[in-house]
């Protein structure tokens, strides 16, 4: 899905995901999916839209045993993780991304695409 790049359009993205989650009965992995999404999708807005028409796509896939997300802009820059005592209070974005994921990292974007994508992946788990 294409979402506009704009702060407001936020709280859809974590509906959309918990929904997709549910509907796949990933219920165990929802609340960390659904965070860790929020927290690309507020980077994305913050550090690579620069045009109001800008849009982030947002991609799930479930493989049965993992749970991948992507977030796609239009940024060729790549994001650059920091540390606590140098972010204050904003900047924390990928490190909970790394604390709640098993797996994140950066590719180069679609071919004919600019820009980049930044994923991360969950394995899937039993419901406690």
């Amino acid at each position: 899905m294409a979402v506009p790049a704009h702060p407001s359009c936020a709280a859809g993205v974590r509906r959309t995901v918990a929904a997709h989650l549910a509907r796949w009965e990933l219920s165990a992995i929802l609340d960390d999916a659904v965070l860790a999404t929020d927290e690309l999708f507020a980077n994305a807005v913050r550090h690579a839209s620069a045009d109001p028409a800008d849009t982030i796509a947002v991609v799930l896939e479930s493989s049965g045993r993992e749970l991948r997300v992507t977030l796609a802009d239009s940024s060729p820059v790549p994001p650059r993780p920091r540390t606590v005592t140098s972010c204050g209070e904003s900047g924390r974005g990928l490190s909970i991304v790394s604390a709640l994921a098993d797996d994140w990292g950066t590719e180069p974007p679609e071919p004919g695409d600019a820009g980049k994508r930044v994923w991360f992946s969950l394995a899937v788990r039993e419901p406690v």
